[in-house]
């Protein structure tokens, strides 16, 4: 029998834009990982109608997020809107890249 969502494991989504000339490569993909690796929640992220573990960086180099793509984190769990506000922040200093 399956469980359904309670509070403390409500999904929350967040549509990011990439705005760093490279796009989501292997450096920044790293980085996200490491922000979703901090947090219990469940990451998805979503482009294109394909769906990768947020927590995966090959998954994330998989969906060729190229500059200008707008990317969707659907994170289920307790801390998941603290995940995607971190991860806001990640996108908005463009992965630390010019």
């Amino acid at each position: 029998m399956e469980k359904s969502n309670t509070a403390s494991a409500a999904t929350h989504t967040k549509e990011l834009l990439v705005q760093n000339k490279m796009g989501i490569h292997a450096r920044p993909a790293a980085m996200i990982v490491r922000v979703t690796n901090k947090f219990k929640s469940e990451v998805l992220v979503e482009k294109d109608e394909e769906q990768v573990n947020g927590k995966s960086i090959m998954g994330l180099m998989m969906l060729a997020a190229a500059k200008g793509s707008t990317v969707k984190f659907i994170a289920t769990g307790e801390d998941a809107p603290q995940l995607l506000v971190e991860l806001e922040a990640l996108f908005a200093r463009r992965f630390e890249e010019a």
